[in-house]
């Protein structure tokens, strides 16, 4: 699972029609600090998430393994929003 932050959406008026229905969402993968570090990608969103939210997200195979993505063309999926975080003893992340 990746630690990522949604930064936006992605709307596709065209796309495969397994893809009918699901929220697609830019997140930016983040560090145990909430602050970015790496390139935005797209991922769909099975927890009802929002902009800035620091989320939990799988990918690869595993991003088929919800109720909501199972057998669909997807391989990132928001399948978690966060609370908080804690890393060598101190918690570095909570939702306010």
């Amino acid at each position: 699972m990746l630690i990522a932050r949604v930064e936006g959406s992605a709307v596709s008026t065209i796309k495969d029609p397994e893809l009918t229905g699901i929220k697609l969402l830019v997140v930016r993968e983040a560090g145990v600090d909430g602050e970015p570090t790496g390139a935005a990608f797209v991922a769909a969103d099975a927890v009802g998430a929002g902009l800035g939210e620091l989320v939990l997200v799988a990918t690869g195979s595993a991003a088929r393994q919800t109720k909501l993505t199972r057998e669909r063309p997807l391989d990132a999926v928001i399948m978690g929003i966060l609370d908080s975080l804690e890393a060598g003893g101190d918690v570095t992340f909570r939702k306010s």
